[in-house]
């Protein structure tokens, strides 16, 4: 990098299944709980999968300006706007004595306003163009939630939306990092969102046989690395960090959870869906994170591993860390936290971003639940079904996205 400017995270936004702030989040993964349940935002009952890690009783109003800003907004966006509220009240920003053309604002979506393009397509088809709302295309739009966030806050600082399917805001934090890096910014909110549990997502999504179809036993459905794994379970929400430049968090006394010091971000270049079969593009990834934040892989005391439960993602995962980490790997809790709040496909990584960050601050790692089985092709200390105590010097969190997105994100303890 040619800058020597430090990027400190001063905040944590989290909607999800396990919790709409990050202190309840944080308690429930700890402590393992799943928020896997049979799907109630559609009738399921013709679709191959029926379960889902669904936000319920959420109530997006006290983040927006009117209550006619929320009916405007998709719900996906809904989340991306509350997520970042969470995260500047958690923060202590007080926005009134900050330039904030220095601001900026990058929230990403993998599918953006899915059930506005499935409501519209139905009113299209059965009432005729006329009928379409004239709100259809910002309510749809992958940009809206970040757009919407700088609006409502006035953030003048740069702002964009990522699309990496499951990348998507591993991206965007990465960006993030590097728009403060080379002085763009001081401060940036970066994250994304994700409420694709919509006829089309799910039917979708079970087209592929991507999902798990273990209906009978909604809690113990997803399994990362676990032998018996029979695909992923779609989640939603949304994470968002804020991000501060080290001198400015310093100047106004922030809470800091974590150093941000590496990203990497590669192409599999094999496959529209499957991940390269030796981790090749994932393994060059997570090297190239190190290598811009000048660490060593012995330097890593968790990783907190994208696996989502599918057989081809998990083992395709376990080859590139060891590529990576060698015989270190055998020293390195690895643990995916899907198996408690889903697959949130766009918005996961930033939720598990945060829980990285939460891991180097508080010294705790989060289990991988519902391991059974052990699978001879993922020979790895996956923290099975319990939270450990260890020192969180350095944390790495991968996020693999369909097309072959690979992206990497490393924080590690404050030091002044």
């Amino acid at each position: 990098m040619n800058s020597n400017r430090r990027v400190v995270i001063t905040g944590i936004g989290i909607v999800s299944s396990l919790g709409q702030d990050v202190d309840t989040f944080w308690k429930n993964i700890i402590n393992g709980k799943c928020g896997i349940q049979k799907i109630t935002l559609i009738d399921p009952t013709d679709y191959a999968c029926q379960i889902a890690s669904e936000v319920h009783d959420f109530d997006p109003t006290p983040a927006f300006p009117s209550p006619k800003e929320v009916k405007r907004s998709d719900r996906y966006s809904q989340f991306a706007v509350y997520a970042g509220w969470r995260a500047l009240n958690d923060s202590g920003l007080d926005l009134n004595k900050e330039d904030r053309t220095q601001i900026g604002c990058f929230f990403g979506s993998g599918i953006g306003g899915l059930s506005t393009t499935e409501s519209q397509c139905r009113v299209l088809f059965e009432r005729g163009p006329r009928r379409l709302s004239p709100f259809m295309i910002p309510l749809l739009i992958q940009n809206m939630g970040s757009g919407l966030f700088s609006i409502f806050h006035g953030l003048g600082g740069p702002n964009f939306a990522t699309c990496s399917a499951c990348a998507t805001s591993t991206h965007a934090i990465g960006e993030a990092w590097q728009t403060i890096k080379f002085g763009s910014a001081d401060i940036m909110f970066a994250g994304g969102a994700e409420a694709a549990i919509t006829c089309i997502g799910i039917g979708g999504f079970s087209a592929m046989k991507a999902l798990s179809t273990r209906n009978d036993d909604p809690q113990h459905s997803s399994r990362p690395f676990d032998a018996e794994r029979d695909g992923f379970v779609m989640g939603e929400g949304a994470g968002v960090l804020v991000l501060e430049e080290l001198e400015h968090a310093k100047a106004r006394g922030a809470k800091i959870y974590a150093e941000l010091v590496g990203y990497g971000n590669t192409a599999d270049a094999y496959h529209m869906t499957a991940p390269s079969p030796t981790g090749e593009g994932a393994a060059r990834c997570m090297k190239m994170a190190l290598r811009t934040a000048g660490l060593n892989p012995e330097d890593i005391s968790y990783v907190n591993a994208h696996a989502t439960s599918t057989k081809a993602g998990d083992v395709a995962e376990v080859l590139a860390l060891k590529n990576v980490f060698g015989s270190n790997l055998s020293h390195i809790a690895v643990s995916s936290t899907k198996g408690a709040h889903g697959h949130m496909l766009g918005a996961t990584g930033a939720v598990e971003m945060a829980v990285c960050a939460l891991s180097v601050a508080n010294d705790i790692v989060p289990p991988t639940i519902n391991y059974e089985h052990k699978d001879p092709e993922c020979d790895i200390d996956c923290v099975p079904n319990t939270a450990r105590e260890i020192t969180v010097n350095a944390a790495l969190s991968n996020s693999f996205g369909f097309g072959g997105h690979n992206a990497s994100l490393i924080c590690r303890k404050f030091k002044g």
